[in-house]
């Protein structure tokens, strides 16, 4: 009970504090009503005898509305401030004028700041920053006098500053999708006046501004300084915007106003004081990872190009070089002369002031190859702070800088007086590097262009070597290297001067010639005579200038044909020329030529044996005779490819389906019967499925070497042998680094033996009734049933495939372990010789009887197997190869009836015979049957057409009817049918078994006769 009344008594004082908060809150908006009320009552009838007061009292109403929440009314008297804050800029004559103009910005940044806010908070961002454009042209020109011109530009970077943070911090109001208006004559905003990094970059821009003010405001108040001195005890006032200075008498203190002359003394030393780089550079880097962040590199750019300069100006050069090579490689690409070229001037100093030679002579050169530009080369304040270190981009500058990077490299001055530290970090030879991507190709470039597209070793080729310099003044080079990628085949071109020493005639490659002189976009053509080295690739790989003895630029060699356009000079109004005088070669020169190999006098033979048939091991002897040339460290390469293409002898799929190749090289076998040398072949040779390297013995002029392939075909599969063989004309180091090549190819048919068919026949005239025939569909995969304890005939059909003759030698059916107790198969018809030819597409016949004995349904009857070689009529080497095929599966079951017919093997005209069909039930049910008989016009019978019978169990039912022939020959039995009336099925003898042969008298056989019981091969 205690805790409830204390939680409800906690209740009951918030419920009087909330009472109490409305309460006041209703009091401060009546009171703050009222005031406003009042005063924009004294605002109406204009009675104060002041401009300033007519202000004070719009932005007291305007305070009072924002108290009460009445945005609108406040908006409207700040506005109204601003509009009489503008009108007394010319008018008001209270303070000095600078003082005036400083009062009169400060009040007007704090109107700025609350309509700003007001309409940013509104979510109004498009009209808050048509605002903040209509305040900068306010005061854009307002600037006074020059000495104070560095006061309007931090002002005026302090109102960007502030309105970049007021978007910042709204961010969740600025538009996703702008307009497409916008930056049109019908909406002059650009998408980035809603980004705060536009705000950021344009504020550390004026803030730069006021730096470069102050510069010159120090110059003109120095005089000034000196006479007065700089005023002491200043402060700000309790008014806006302006400055007081205090006066001590005694223990009295009072305020006393400042002159001008005092208040511009006072705000320069202040200026002075603080170093606005580092600001500067804060907003730079801000706007800059704000416009990486965008995507925006340009303009990311821009801002890390201000930094840099910024860094130059505290002098931190190292950050400077930085940031400066990362903005000239855009300006670069894109094509930014002018930037590029001021940038240029920077990275220029900054290398002078770290004592980088080579640096500041590469980025001197660069700046002396840029391309022309327009003026007279006069230069004022304002053009020489805008270009910076650089200076105007005129003709004669760019003639200055070179001559500059001589004068250095002379070691006749530094590039700023005496330098002892840049002095000392100089070389005695200054190396520069240019490849295809460097900026330094508009100094040198070089193009070489071979005359011809293949030579033979040995033979005179000429080469033509083009350079090209962009460099204003002209350029006496001292010497010219060319270098290849074979040594041999460098040469160097010497200009001939007076002070030049004379050539050294044990020297190769050396030629002198009357002058090396590179004028400004002019080619200078040079065309020399070598002599080709080795067989491969000969490509001119650099060119070598020395200038001035003290610099050597290599430039990478390029091809005429290849070489690309300089991206400074590629808008320029100058006229193109060929880097060669031949047009064609100056369309399609290349600066690499292939030279041939000799032809090689080694022999290489390959001896086909016809076609490879599957699963023997297929030899083809490789022979090799040295005719005219020794074979030394020979190395012999084998390759078997599928002949339709693609290069693999087997697909992917098949691949993971099997471990084997289709074709496998399975070894190399030399001829020699020599012991040591097969065991050293054996022990060099690499042999994989189907690639292999095999070292060849060292070979005079005149001897010959042997080896035999010994590839195996696991399927029928065309094959395409390539067999490389490759050797060198001696044992040197450098003749063994010049190798000759041997090709040969042959193209192998790989084929099968032997087409196999087999065909299963049931016993003659007994016809079992099996049912799962009876219940079979009749689909394509119906399995065959065999009756059980029946002999049944397997015949095996093996035809010849090939174009060649073959010995087969044995034929059998070996069924697995299981079969050979379930089964019994023997072979009627066998290979009574050695073994039997079988001449191209002929056909042997093997008879086998089966003879099932146990009931299964998927039995196997086991597998064919041939055993067969080649014909060794040929005199080749007989190899047996057994080739086996699986059998299919069959089904065996216990038939319940078994009908089979019984009559004389012929018959005589005229003469009856008794015809009998015997019905036997092999279960132990009672079966019936039921039977007919269709006449033939063939014979005369007596007996019954049609009858129906019982049949006991294991037990058998004979039907028998006499037959009188009417005709001789072949004559058709009448057809009898028999059906089980259980199983619903009709039991109908064959034709082939329905058919007697039918003599018009007594046959006479002779009985001593023999025949042959030899094996025949049935065409």
């Amino acid at each position: 009970m205690p805790i409830f009344l204390e939680v409800c008594m906690i209740i009951a004082v918030i419920f009087c504090i909330c009472r109490l908060e409305n309460v006041f809150a209703e009091l401060c908006s009546s009171f703050y009503k009222e005031e406003g009320r009042r005063i924009k009552a004294r605002i109406e009838k204009r009675n104060f005898s002041s401009v300033e007061l007519s202000i004070r009292y719009c932005f007291k109403v305007a305070v009072y509305a924002e108290f009460r929440r009445d945005w609108p009314e406040a908006l409207k008297f700040y506005e109204e401030g601003v509009r009489v804050l503008r009108e007394m800029i010319g008018t008001s004559m209270r303070l000095p004028p600078t003082q005036r103009l400083v009062e009169i910005k400060a009040v007007a940044e704090q109107f700025h700041f609350k309509i700003s806010t007001l309409l940013l908070h509104a979510g109004k961002v498009v009209e808050a920053i048509t605002w903040f454009r209509k305040h900068i042209r306010s005061y854009e020109r307002v600037v006074g006098t020059p000495e104070v011109a560095f006061l309007h530009w931090e002002w005026f970077s302090r109102q960007f500053l502030v309105f970049g943070e007021l978007i910042e911090t709204t961010s969740t109001t600025v538009p996703d999708t702008l307009s497409p208006r916008f930056g049109t004559a019908d909406n002059v905003l650009t998408e980035w006046e809603f980004q705060p990094a536009y705000y950021y970059q344009l504020a550390a821009t004026y803030l730069r501004e006021k730096r470069y003010a102050i510069e010159c405001s120090s110059s003109m108040a120095n005089l000034t300084a000196e006479v007065n001195g700089i005023p002491e005890s200043v402060m700000p006032s309790v008014y806006v915007g302006q400055y007081v200075r205090l006066f001590e008498q005694g223990d009295t203190v009072s305020v006393l106003p400042l002159s001008d002359a005092e208040y511009i003394s006072y705000a320069l030393s202040e200026a002075e004081r603080f170093q606005d780089s580092y600001e500067i550079i804060a907003l730079f880097r801000k706007a800059y990872e704000s416009f990486q962040s965008l995507g925006a590199t340009r303009m990311a750019s821009a801002c890390s190009r201000g930094m840099a300069i910024e860094y130059y100006a505290a002098g931190d050069f190292s950050n400077s070089k930085q940031l400066f090579d990362g903005v000239a490689v855009l300006y670069r690409q894109e094509g930014w002369t002018t930037l590029l070229w001021e940038n240029l001037g920077y990275l220029r100093e900054c290398s002078r002031k770290l004592n980088s030679p080579q640096d500041f002579i590469s980025y001197s050169l660069e700046m002396a190859a840029s391309p022309l530009f327009s003026g007279t080369g006069e230069e004022n304040r304002e053009n020489k702070i805008k270009s910076g270190p650089a200076g105007s981009p005129t003709i004669s500058r760019r003639e200055n800088i070179q001559q500059e990077v001589i004068n250095v490299l002379e070691r006749k001055q530094s590039p700023e007086g005496n330098d002892d530290g840049f002095n000392n970090a100089m070389e005695e030879t200054t190396h520069l590097d240019i490849d295809q991507i460097s900026p330094l190709r508009m100094v040198l470039i070089a193009s070489v262009a071979f005359h011809d597209q293949s030579v033979k070793p040995g033979s005179p080729l000429l080469v033509s070597v083009s350079l090209l310099s962009h460099l204003p003044s002209p350029v006496v080079v001292d010497q010219l290297e060319v270098q290849f990628n074979q040594s041999a085949c460098n040469f160097v071109i010497h200009s001939t001067r007076e002070d030049s020493p004379p050539l050294d005639s044990d020297l190769h490659g050396q030629v002198q010639t009357t002058s090396l002189t590179l004028f400004t976009n002019k080619w200078m053509r040079l065309t020399h005579e070598i002599k080709s080295g080795q067989s491969g690739k000969l490509e001119c790989l650099s060119v070598k200038a020395t200038i001035n003895k003290h610099l050597v630029i290599c430039c990478h060699a390029e091809s005429p044909a290849s070489m690309e356009d300089f991206p400074l000079w590629k808008f320029e109004d100058q006229v193109e020329t060929m880097p060669t005088k031949d047009n064609v070669l100056a369309f399609s020169g290349q600066k690499l030529i292939q030279v041939e190999e000799p032809d090689a006098q080694v022999d290489l033979v390959l001896n086909s044996a016809g076609p490879a048939l599957v699963g023997e091991i297929f030899i083809l002897p490789v022979t090799i005779l040295s005719k005219g040339h020794a074979v030394h460290s020979g190395e012999l390469k084998i390759n078997l490819v599928d002949a339709r293409g693609g290069g693999l002898l087997m697909s992917p799929r098949e691949a993971e389906e099997s471990e084997s190749h289709h074709v496998e090289l399975l070894g190399v076998s030399t001829v020699s019967d020599g012991k040591e040398s097969k065991e050293e072949v054996d022990s060099i040779r690499q042999i994989q499925s189907s690639f292999g390297v095999v070292s060849v013995p060292t070979l005079s002029v005149g001897d010959s070497w042997s080896c035999k392939l010994e590839i195996k075909w696991h399927r029928a599969k065309s094959v395409m042998l390539y067999v490389s063989l490759g050797f060198s004309l001696g044992s040197s180091e450098e003749e063994a680094l010049h190798r000759l090549n041997v090709h040969r190819s042959l193209q192998i048919e790989g084929q099968i033996p032997f087409l196999v068919t087999h065909q299963l026949l049931r016993p003659f005239r007994r016809e079992p009734l099996l049912l799962s025939e009876i219940r079979s569909l009749g689909g394509e995969d119906q399995r065959c049933s065999l009756a059980m304890n029946e002999s049944n005939m397997f015949i095996v059909n093996a035809r010849n495939c090939t174009e060649i003759p073959l010995r087969l030698h044995s034929m059998t059916i070996e069924p697995d372990d299981d079969g050979k107790q379930l089964c019994s198969v023997q072979q009627l018809s066998g290979i009574s010789s050695e073994h039997v030819v079988i001449a191209p597409s002929e056909e042997y016949k093997g008879i086998f009887s089966v003879n099932p004995r146990a009931i299964n349904s998927n039995f196997h009857l086991g597998e064919i197997c041939l055993n067969w070689s080649r014909d060794s009529s040929l005199g080749d080497q007989e190899s047996h190869v057994i080739m086996k095929q699986m059998l299919p599966e069959v089904s065996v079951e216990e038939p319940p009836l078994v009908v089979s017919m019984e009559c004389p093997p012929y018959a005589i005209l005229g003469i009856p015979f008794t015809f009998y069909v015997k019905i036997h039930n092999s279960t132990s049910l009672l079966q019936e049957i039921k039977y007919s008989l269709v006449d033939s016009q063939n014979f005369v019978f007596s007996g019954a057409h049609n009858h129906a019978a019982f049949i006991l169990p294991k037990s058998e039912h004979i039907v028998s009817h006499k037959l009188v022939p009417l005709g001789s020959g072949s004559q058709q039995l009448p057809r009898i049918t028999v059906t089980s009336v259980r199983y619903s099925a009709a039991l109908t003898p064959s034709i082939s078994a329905a058919t007697v042969f039918v003599y018009p008298s007594e046959p006479k056989f002779n009985l001593e006769t023999s025949c042959s019981t030899s094996d025949e091969c049935v065409s």
